[in-house]
């Protein structure tokens, strides 16, 4: 997994930009290793995820700092992960290529599921067709019964633990608890977008004051680059 450097930020940024975030995490991820590129869409979420917060704690560091409202009073609540600790908790359990529920077997559901789903159903049917996706052998039911769906959907859950990371969340205002859905792929993307303004702001802050070209700007090293920001502004 190679290091990235300030060209490779904004170039990243400006590839991603337009993207649908699904489409972010697996361009950080080809970008990361360019052997990958092509096969990270097929990869199960939990393996994903994984590469995710393994990418963050490689390019910006272990510390996931980040916020959500209360859905009850609005109020700001505010916490802190590791993601490696998140990765790493995955490595005591053992994943699964695919599981076995009475006579039908699945596999575990990729990115390239996902998209296909997103891009064809509401979210009313896309829990449905995103399991009739991965389903291997066995027959199709006659219908998918709330009571079959929660049964592959947990054991699916269970032979991947990163495919769905789920925040217990409290507000200290009033107290209310619910759960959220952590989404690696965007903690990483946030990353890259605030580094990716950084930079540009202190491109932009050179090139006024010394008329240096973005590549000028860019190959300063950050201690030496800081130093003419501070005298700039000083």
């Amino acid at each position: 997994m190679r290091a990235l450097s300030g060209p490779d930020v904004l170039d990243l940024w400006e590839m991603g930009v337009s993207l649908h975030p699904l489409d972010r995490g697996l361009l950080a991820l080809s970008v990361a290793d360019p052997s990958a590129t092509g096969s990270v869409a097929d990869w199960p979420l939990g393996r994903r995820n994984r590469a995710l917060l393994d990418l963050h704690a490689s390019w910006f560091g272990p510390r996931l700092h980040g916020w959500t409202s209360c859905p009850s009073c609005g109020e700001k609540v505010e916490f802190e992960l590791d993601a490696r600790e998140l990765a790493s908790a995955a490595h005591d359990r053992q994943s699964q290529d695919a599981v076995t529920i009475g006579n039908r077997a699945f596999r575990l559901p990729t990115s390239r599921d996902v998209a296909h789903v997103l891009a064809r159903h509401g979210a009313a049917s896309a829990a449905t067709d995103l399991i009739d996706r991965c389903r291997l052998d066995g027959p199709e039911p006659a219908e998918w019964t709330a009571d079959l769906l929660e049964a592959v959907e947990d054991t699916l859950a269970s032979a991947d633990p990163l495919a769905e990371t789920r925040l217990a969340l409290n507000c200290p205002s009033c107290a209310r608890e619910w759960d959220d859905v952590f989404d690696a792929g965007r903690f990483l993307w946030a990353e890259v977008e605030s580094r990716a303004r950084r930079l540009l702001w202190d491109v932009h802050t050179l090139a006024s004051a010394y008329g240096w070209t973005e590549s000028e700007s860019l190959a300063l090293g950050d201690a030496r680059r800081a130093m003419y920001l501070e005298m700039v502004r000083a």
